[in-house]
């Protein structure tokens, strides 16, 4: 009998021992709920502070590709008027995708939406230039290349290079 009284009151304090820890607990649960979600504001703004230059950069650079591969800058830097088509060709698509790999590692820092309007950029100034290319003759030189390429941009109706600026500018500024 003193054994069961003694377990009895074992039992009892175990009861009210864990009672008391979870009244504690569910006490003190939204401080540390609270605690926990301000040093995770705290960590999100220190990331912001040390990302949003990166971002800013990386934008930048975007930007500065769309000028870069615009073919009305690209021709004028490149100055292959004394060039044959097919070596101003060579040459332009290789720029192309130099540029595009010197920029690739940007896409970490911006929105899909504006690494998606770069790649379309880079994809559509390709496909004109091989477009243009392949409707010359075989003894066409980089002037004529260069003329064919700017007379197709000059037909279409809005510029693609000022739109994929634009997107990049919007993006850009929803994130102030």
């Amino acid at each position: 009998m003193i054994l069961y009284n003694y377990l009895f009151d074992i039992i009892k304090i175990t009861i009210a021992g864990i009672g008391i820890v979870y009244i504690a607990f569910y006490l003190a649960k939204p401080y540390l709920d609270k605690n926990q979600t301000l040093q995770l504001l705290e960590l999100k703004k220190a990331t912001s502070t040390q990302t949003l230059p990166l971002r800013l950069q990386a934008y930048e650079r975007l930007v500065l590709f769309i000028e870069r591969v615009n073919p009305s800058n690209l021709l004028l830097r490149l100055n292959g008027n004394t060039l044959s088509a097919a070596e101003l060709h060579g040459l332009i698509i290789t720029e192309i995708r130099t540029e595009f790999q010197h920029n690739v590692t940007q896409q970490i820092y911006v929105s899909d939406r504006a690494w998606v309007t770069v790649k379309r950029i880079k994809n559509d100034t390709l496909a004109v230039v091989n477009s243009a290319v392949n409707t010359l003759p075989a003894d066409a030189n980089g002037l004529d290349l260069g003329k064919v390429i700017l007379n197709h941009l000059s037909k279409l109706e809005d510029d693609p290079y000022e739109m994929a600026t634009a997107t990049i500018k919007k993006d850009l500024e929803e994130l102030f």
